[in-house]
């Protein structure tokens, strides 16, 4: 018996033919990722521009698989860069990156300084017990005060990537991919709290932590960036 169907699998399979036989359409070129001109702040050998910040009471510091190590202090440790090459820091239009895990303790484990135009403040992660995160210090206020303000859990022997963006007026900071400050600083006054005024122009503390930081580094932003 003659199949109904076989007329249309003929014209079918004639079809498939044909279009298998057509010349797929060209992907769409992928865009080049902008390359970002990221210098080393620490090159994971030596502290090259830091010194041991004299907090008194500080933990050992030290770098170990490539990775800079601020033991716990009683309250801070940190290192602050050389304050003879502060010229080489730029103050305006640029971002800092850097990772850091806090392996032992329950405050801080990231408090970066760095300098905002003729100014500094300091991005605390983990501060006041574990939890907070924000800016010290703004008109006087610190990050457990301020408007930039936030409340997160951090885990132990976990990296978390930690980025400051300067530009013009406005202040940023990421940790992860997340947001967490996007403030506007015109007519207001930032200063660090006087605990790290040590780590000026540009330092690492923590506060009775111990932490590791690795690519630490920082970057001129692009005038489409600004």
């Amino acid at each position: 018996m003659r199949s109904f169907f076989a007329p249309l699998t003929i014209v079918l399979l004639a079809g498939l033919s044909v279009a298998a036989d057509e010349p797929k359409p060209a992907a769409p070129p992928k865009k080049e990722e902008k390359k970002l001109n990221w210098k080393p702040l620490f090159d994971g050998k030596n502290l090259g521009n830091f010194k041991k910040t004299e907090f008194g009471g500080e933990g050992e510091v030290k770098i170990e698989k490539g990775q800079l190590i601020l033991e716990m202090g009683q309250p801070l440790t940190g290192v602050t860069w050389d304050k003879e090459k502060a010229k080489e820091l730029p103050t305006d239009n640029f971002e800092i990156s850097l990772e850091a895990m806090k392996v032992k303790g329950d405050d801080f484990f990231c408090g970066l300084t760095f300098p905002v135009h003729k100014s500094h403040c300091s991005f605390i992660v983990g501060g006041w017990a574990g939890g907070i995160v924000g800016i010290s210090s703004i008109n006087g206020q610190d990050a457990s005060e301020n408007e930039t303000t936030k409340y997160r859990t951090f885990k132990h022997n976990q990296w978390y990537k930690i980025r400051v963006r300067v530009a013009g007026n406005m202040l940023r900071a990421w940790i992860d991919d997340d947001e967490m400050v996007d403030v506007n600083l015109k007519g207001k006054k930032i200063d660090t709290r006087f605990e790290v005024d040590t780590n000026k122009p540009l330092g690492l503390a923590t506060y009775q932590t111990t932490a590791a930081i690795r690519d630490f580094k920082v970057r001129t932003l692009e005038k489409d960036e600004e």
